[in-house]
């Protein structure tokens, strides 16, 4: 253990930090350039063959940017198609960012330092940052921007962005992670590291796809059609509507899901299984049908908005089950990209199609800031050692997980971190907690 982690994990002051030295070489989950091709013609690509925990060189920070100390991480699903080398592999983009400047050629190596959520401890900060100091509790927004891109003054999403640690390199599965300073947020200080690590990807894209003006623009009373509503992204889905006066109807993909979603306050949950799925399962018009009278009995309309993001198996019937002048509004593909629907749906019943893609960082501080008020709550189920990192992947890989998946980088166990008890007891353990008890009998994981 080197002296600046020692120095971190005892809590020590920023000059107490700045006299200790950066690591030359740093443990990282990462992933081999060499390794790319090793799924070929397997049916199955098990992420634990790809996925590697070991030393690789610390980075030089640019000007913009700051070094953190990583106490916990989380999994997302880029993370799968990260570690199976699909859409297309990883060291592609690390390629492109490599030809930018000097500071992104840093990128162009031939490991991959994977991971797109984090909290921990600023350790070093750039020459030119001006906002944040070494010793700050922060955690992690996703978008990697230019901040020199005009339009990314206008929304950063629509410029020149890239997914850290997912299209960059030196992410957040790492005792060390490298990142923008305009990536940094406050670290509600009533959560644990690892509680704190796994929500902004998820819960900000979320935000932006519901609440935000460049969403669905959801209201007091509409109604939100949710699928895989018990999964990271649609945990936090349903907390959104609720908080915004809207009317959730989850989705989900067993019993013991529906309860979960029962206790976090969603009443209406429909259990995809008790439908009539046919060969065709959701691509099939007869189970949409079924589907929307099921939605009809339990709120006695259609829904306003329709969240996406499991892509082609559910697109047809999102597109159907939509109120006439609905919005669909997708950020993902998770069981495929190829996406059929029934247009005499869409153009008679004046629906709309809403892309969305992660969120800027307004919308990562704006949902952040409800992360600190206690409005919205984690919705982490398990938490890993960053030396099982292929285990905690393969979970998500293999849908066995409910809400999030967290992973302990520096912090050597659950719980720390919590320095406003106080905040903590006005929300509650039963509440911050509630993911934590329903995965326990889902995975099989080594901590937590």
């Amino acid at each position: 253990m080197s002296e600046l982690v020692e120095a971190v994990l005892a809590d020590a002051s920023a000059a107490e930090l700045l006299a200790c030295p950066v690591p030359a070489r740093m443990r990282a989950a990462h992933l081999r350039r060499e390794d790319v091709d090793i799924f070929a013609g397997a049916d199955d690509r098990d992420v634990r063959r790809s996925l590697h925990v070991g030393e690789v060189p610390t980075p030089q920070l640019a000007p913009d940017e700051v070094l953190i100390a990583v106490l916990a991480s989380g999994i997302n699903f880029n993370t799968v198609w990260s570690a199976t080398f699909l859409p297309v592999p990883t060291f592609a983009f690390l390629a492109r960012l490599g030809r930018q400047d000097r500071w992104g050629s840093r990128h162009d190596q031939p490991y991959h330092v994977i991971g797109s959520d984090a909290a921990g401890v600023v350790v070093r900060v750039g020459t030119g940052v001006r906002r944040w100091s070494v010793g700050e509790r922060v955690v992690v927004a996703p978008a990697y921007v230019d901040s020199e891109d005009p339009i990314t003054h206008q929304d950063a999403m629509t410029g020149d962005q890239r997914a850290w640690g997912f299209e960059t390199n030196f992410g957040g599965l790492a005792d060390f992670a490298v990142v923008k300073a305009s990536q940094l947020l406050p670290k509600p200080d009533h959560l644990s590291w690892e509680e704190a690590a796994g929500n902004t990807l998820c819960a900000a894209t979320a935000y932006r796809m519901l609440v935000s003006p460049r969403g669905a623009l959801m209201k007091q009373g509409d109604v939100v059609l949710i699928w895989g509503a018990a999964g990271g992204l649609g945990g936090f889905a349903v907390q959104l509507v609720l908080a915004g006066g809207g009317i959730p109807v989850a989705v989900v993909g067993s019993p013991a899901k529906a309860e979960l979603l029962g206790r976090l306050g969603c009443r209406h949950v429909i259990d995809r299984n008790t439908l009539p799925l046919g060969p065709a399962g959701m691509r099939d018009p007869a189970t949409w049908r079924e589907l929307g009278k099921r939605i009809r009995a339990l709120v006695g309309e259609d829904p306003h908005i329709v969240f996406e993001y499991t892509g082609a198996e559910t697109f047809g019937a999102s597109v159907y089950l939509a109120r006439t002048g609905g919005t669909v509004v997708t950020c993902g593909s998770s069981s495929g990209y190829e996406h059929q629907y029934d247009n005499r749906y869409l153009w008679m019943r004046l629906k709309r199609i809403l892309g969305s893609h992660g969120a800027n960082y307004q919308e990562a501080w704006e949902v952040n800031r409800l992360f600190r008020l206690g409005r919205l709550t984690p919705t982490l189920s398990r938490v890993y050692p960053l030396d099982q990192v292929g285990e905690a992947t393969r979970a998500v890989q293999r849908n066995e997980h409910v809400g999030k998946v967290g992973v302990l980088c520096l912090a050597p166990e659950p719980g720390l971190g919590v320095t406003d008890p106080a905040r903590r007891a006005e929300v509650g353990e039963d509440r911050l907690r509630l993911f934590r008890e329903a995965g326990r009998p889902l995975v099989p994981a080594v901590v937590g």
